[in-house]
């Protein structure tokens, strides 16, 4: 009798729609699944800042339990919220085919302009949006803002003060929000694997892992490899304005990376290009070439404010 494959996720919409994407992927393959909703921390804490949380693995934490206690096979995650370094017994599956990359602004009055001066208030949880974001428009403000997709519409929505707040493409995309006011912003660099899923499950469970492994998308396991690995060799996280965007580009990869201060005055960037056929430490050496440019000051000041 076929496996039944247990399917670990988070109860938010998009989360939802990650593990019933996946989900759908097997049952085409002819196997059988059934979902666990679980909440992570971070979904319950809505008021404080994700920095503040101790943000590694916020998002992950209670699937990890769930698996190596075995109530579940596989847990989805978006990649971007997943730890560079897994709890041991885990480990990353498979990588489909990534979506999206971008940032979007979306905002609230149609006739809205984005300019250079004061009295612009953008809102956003995240570190690395909110520098890049300063760093391009240093008079505007930004405001904190924390919940899912739809809770971060509402708010932004109900709160008449702000113009604006930054989302990633994908997840307004897999969702299928209708969202009038959205601008995509090519300028802004990506969270390290932004727009991919990652499906993870035991290390002591090979048949699982060799069924996963029909999910992968080479291409997007090498990028997002990368982007990690660069994003570990910095040794950052969530709580660190990092970025980074790996493509693939015929017989070369195309790598561009960045890290900044936390109020967006100071950026250090590298574009870089690699052979595919030797990517294996692509993302090391374009983090330690980062730091040899002056990323190491930043790095070192982000490092000392995070542990105050």
């Amino acid at each position: 009798m076929p496996r039944l494959i247990r399917i670990g996720s988070r109860d938010s919409s998009l989360a939802l729609w990650q593990a019933k994407f996946i989900e759908g992927l097997l049952n085409e393959q002819g196997i059988k699944t059934e979902l666990t909703l679980v909440k992570s921390e971070g979904d319950i804490n809505l008021t404080s800042p994700l920095y503040e949380m101790g943000v590694q693995g916020i998002f992950t934490k209670t699937l990890d339990v769930a698996l190596l206690t075995n109530k579940i096979d596989i847990a989805v995650h978006s990649l971007k919220d997943v730890p560079t370094q897994l709890p041991k017994n885990l480990k990353i599956a498979a990588i489909p085919k990534r979506a999206n990359v971008k940032d979007a602004l979306v905002y609230q009055d149609s006739s809205f302009k984005i300019t250079e001066d004061a009295g612009i208030t953008i809102a956003t949880s995240s570190l690395r949006r909110k520098a890049q974001w300063l760093n391009r428009y240093p008079n505007h403000t930004i405001e904190s803002i924390r919940g899912n997709i739809n809770t971060r519409l509402d708010k932004l929505k109900n709160t008449k003060n702000w113009n604006g707040a930054l989302f990633a493409v994908a997840g307004i995309n897999r969702i299928e929000l209708e969202v009038p006011n959205k601008m995509e912003l090519d300028w802004m660099l990506p969270a390290p694997a932004q727009g991919a899923l990652a499906v993870v499950c035991r290390e002591d469970d090979p048949e699982i892992d060799l069924i996963c492994k029909t999910l992968n998308h080479q291409e997007t396991a090498i990028c997002a490899g990368i982007e990690r690995s660069f994003l570990r060799n910095l040794k950052g996280g969530c709580s660190i304005p990092i970025a980074a965007l790996a493509t693939v580009e015929k017989d070369k990869i195309h790598f561009k990376g960045n890290i900044l201060s936390l109020d967006g005055v100071r950026k250090v960037e590298i574009e870089t290009e690699f052979e595919l056929g030797k990517f294996e430490d692509a993302g090391r050496l374009a983090a330690e070439k980062l730091l040899k440019n002056g990323g190491d000051k930043i790095a070192m000041e982000l490092k000392s404010l995070m542990t105050e």
